[in-house]
């Protein structure tokens, strides 16, 4: 899951971002990053409030909040990096993104070190991850990746991430829009492992120089030392634009 997001910018070498030469070939292609790229966690209080429910308690707002304010400082997937990883939970952490048990054994974790008086409370928090109501797409992801498909340009989604992703574009009906998925579990590569870029690029049948990979991270930036272009957007808060359509102007330019 991302670190802070950098300003946005196109990097085409491997030490400096630098907009594309007008030499640069055609895109074929369009490598998405998923969390803070194409969707973004739902809001940190009705996370909680969602959880508590799902456990059997009411919440009140202000407890929900400092609640959210705490378990944030924990550490939680598609949040802020944790302030601090117990040691017990270092394996755990070292893995998460490679193995779906140690995905969960980490974020349990973290959660489970917050006293909320909810049993059951970390399981339920980690399971809000993996429902589409878990999440909100971004208001440009439809359009840009409807955009893609009806011009020919081929999507993958390349994402550091210890659960499948498919059911959530299934329930939200961009499944189609997505024409391969390289996730670092499956693929056992994270980024910014130029590998897992490549694996991308050879599940769509595309050259990498014909590649552009979208993202929020420095980690994203990684698939220039696999000869894709890349495009670095801001993560905005849910349900607020992101900057997705620059992928268009790069992407479907003449």
């Amino acid at each position: 899951m991302p670190d802070h997001a950098q300003p946005p910018r196109v990097s085409s070498g491997a030490d400096d971002a630098v907009r594309p030469s007008a030499s640069r070939r055609p895109v074929e292609a369009v490598l998405f990053d998923f969390h803070g790229t194409l969707a973004q966690v739902e809001e940190p209080r009705e996370w909680v409030l969602a959880a508590a429910a799902a456990c059997g308690v009411e919440l009140d707002r202000v407890r929900a909040t400092a609640l959210a304010d705490r378990l944030l400082t924990a550490g939680r997937a598609g949040g802020p990096l944790p302030a601090r990883v117990p040691p017990r939970l270092a394996e755990l952490w070292a893995d998460r993104d490679l193995y779906p048990h140690a995905h969960r054994g980490a974020y349990t974790g973290l959660a489970e070190t917050v006293d909320a008086g909810i049993e059951g409370f970390a399981d339920a928090l980690y399971e809000r991850l993996l429902i589409p109501d878990g999440w909100v797409p971004y208001p440009d992801t439809e359009p840009v990746l409807g955009a893609l498909r009806e011009a020919g340009v081929k999507v993958a989604v390349v994402s550091n991430i210890g659960f499948d992703l498919r059911p959530l574009f299934a329930a939200w009906k961009l499944d189609g829009l997505v024409d391969a998925w390289a996730l670092s579990y499956e693929v056992g590569r994270c980024k910014p492992d130029p590998g897992i870029f490549l694996r991308a690029c050879g599940m769509l049948g595309v050259d990498p120089e014909r590649t552009l990979m979208v993202g929020d991270t420095p980690a994203d930036a990684g698939a220039v030392r696999a000869g894709c272009g890349v495009l670095v957007l801001p993560c905005a808060d849910p349900g607020r634009p992101n900057g997705l359509g620059a992928v268009l102007d790069l992407a479907l330019r003449n």
